[in-house]
């Protein structure tokens, strides 16, 4: 369990690909590391991986073809900066909302306005994920916590502040930049119980 406030950015070190599975190594700062354990999650770019090897200052994850098929994972290159995040401990403040780790879609930067106080863009999700979104709701982009602006077909608006433009990768995307989206799990429960209640119902009253 995750709190989408990302904790710091990390460099990818090394990737070595093989069939059907990818080995990712991160350059990462070595406070972030402190009373780490081999089988520890930690969130990169929003998704749940285990740490399977670490030094003072990198971090080796393994990632199989069904994480790379679903999320941005795929994408990255010698280089390329993704958010992390480690995991919740009891008693820790939640200063986003509950996140799982587990990535549902990609969505697509479509259109993005930047200045050096303001970030303003609009994502596109395949359409079957539109009965999760609403204005004002919750919504994991690369594993940061943000707040739904507007929603209008099947995209929705984000206006990002100067503080989660420093702390995440977000800053960097473009339109046509993948990003990794999880929906609020609790919207989920609530739409798709409605939708189950609805259709019981239909069916006693045909």
């Amino acid at each position: 369990m995750f709190t989408g406030i990302v904790q710091t950015q990390a460099q990818v070190a090394h990737i070595k690909d093989s069939d059907e599975f990818r080995h990712i190594t991160l350059q990462v700062a070595p406070q972030f590391l402190r009373e780490l354990e081999i089988g520890a999650s930690i969130a990169i770019n929003g998704c749940c991986l285990t740490v399977v090897h670490y030094t003072e200052d990198t971090v080796e994850f393994d990632v199989i073809d069904e994480t790379l098929r679903l999320t941005n994972l795929g994408d990255l290159g010698k280089g390329s900066l993704v958010n992390l995040e480690r995991s919740l401990k009891v008693g820790d403040e939640i200063g986003g909302h509950h996140v799982s780790g587990h990535i549902h879609c990609q969505g697509s930067l479509v259109e993005v306005e930047q200045s050096e106080t303001n970030w303003a863009g609009w994502v596109e999700v395949p359409e079957q994920f539109m009965p999760y979104l609403f204005a004002k709701g919750f919504i994991a982009v690369n594993g940061a916590s943000l707040t739904i602006g507007e929603v209008l077909d099947n995209r929705f608006s984000l206006h990002l502040i100067p503080e989660t433009l420093r702390l995440t990768n977000l800053a960097q995307a473009q339109p046509g930049t993948q990003l990794n989206i999880e929906f609020d799990q609790q919207t989920i429960t609530i739409v798709e119980t409605v939708e189950r209640v609805l259709q019981q119902r239909g069916k006693q009253t045909s």
